[in-house]
């Protein structure tokens, strides 16, 4: 059977040298996936591949004490939005252990053990055939008038969601006649029609009112914040916010939506 899935794409990480981890490697390359076997220790540091879009953790004792390699993978996890899926394999105990390290909106999903492998495939063929997580990606919008601020998001998050641009409320609202998007990240600031405007017109229409908006702004005055609590915004952002802090409310904001 040809593959279908490369190494690199397919994580699984365990914490002892398991015979069951190696078999369901070897299952899985039955069904044409191949996985990248990663065994660690307390003093071990991953590094996920770019690739990596599935990460199983096959859970131990051991695996769900080390705090500090739980963490760095929930920050690379994070980086990667909710693009990227975290499996978990193990005990309620361990689950509820890794827990306390990487918050439950982060993991995909999580295998109790004793594992029925036909499940196990089943989910990560699931996975696969969703493209590694390309069709759960979120669509956002981004609309704003400097140019140069809006690319330098862009470039921020488009290898964890799939992201367009307007530069204008009226090309925003021309794009989404014909588009989706589940979020609009949307300048406050804008000459012709401002972020207040601009969602006015998108609640008064019943196609695009129940599209969430994300306030971008280079001031945070009170009353730019107030007037618009009536219009419901999902958040009010400064645009001094750091892209780790954006990817961050973006994950926590998409999960909350689950």
């Amino acid at each position: 059977m040809p593959f279908i899935y490369d190494e690199d794409r397919v994580i699984i990480i365990s914490a002892t040298d398991s015979f069951l981890a190696k078999s369901l490697i070897t299952k899985l390359e039955q069904v044409g996936i191949l996985a990248t076997f990663i065994l660690v220790d307390k003093k071990s540091f991953v590094m996920l591949p770019d690739k990596a879009e599935l990460v199983i953790l096959f859970l131990s004792d051991e695996l769900a004490e080390m705090t500090d390699l739980l963490i760095s993978l929930k920050d690379q996890a994070k980086d990667k939005g909710l693009g990227m899926g975290l499996m978990l394999i193990g005990d309620q105990q361990q689950f509820d252990m890794v827990q306390k390290s990487i918050p439950k909106l982060l993991i995909t999903d999580f295998i109790l053990r004793p594992i029925d492998v036909d499940i196990f495939l089943n989910k990560v063929e699931a996975f696969v055939l969703d493209e590694g997580g390309e069709k759960r990606k979120k669509k956002i919008l981004i609309v704003d008038d400097d140019v140069t601020y809006m690319r330098t998001v862009y470039e921020w998050l488009k290898g964890v969601y799939h992201v367009d641009m307007a530069s204008s409320g009226v090309q925003a609202i021309r794009y989404l006649a014909k588009n989706h998007a589940d979020l609009i990240l949307m300048d406050y600031e804008m000459p012709v029609a401002d972020g207040k405007q601009v969602l006015a017109m998108l609640k008064s229409n019943q196609e695009t009112g129940d599209i969430p908006v994300m306030f971008l702004s280079g001031h945070g005055e009170r009353e730019n914040v107030m007037s618009v609590v009536d219009l419901r915004p999902v958040d009010y952002l400064l645009k001094t916010i750091s892209r780790e802090k954006l990817l961050e409310k973006l994950v926590v904001f998409f999960a909350s939506r689950e």
